[in-house]
């Protein structure tokens, strides 16, 4: 495995765990939460893609 490899599969991985992160803290119901979750493991990079254009976003409070 070459260096950038490992690298590129560190940064999915931590954007997948954001991804998921956000998911839960969104305001969607626990069926599509569930749902776009299975997305983002199955399917990681397309998943993360998929999730940024028409996932549910996270209401932070401020």
């Amino acid at each position: 495995m070459s260096f950038f490899g490992g690298l590129f599969g560190l940064i999915v991985f931590a954007l997948d765990v954001w991804a998921i992160a956000s998911i839960i803290n969104s305001d969607a119901t626990g069926g599509r939460k569930l749902l776009w979750i299975a997305i983002v493991v199955i399917l990681p990079v397309l998943g993360l893609i998929a999730w940024f254009f028409a996932g549910p976003k996270a209401n932070y409070r401020r």
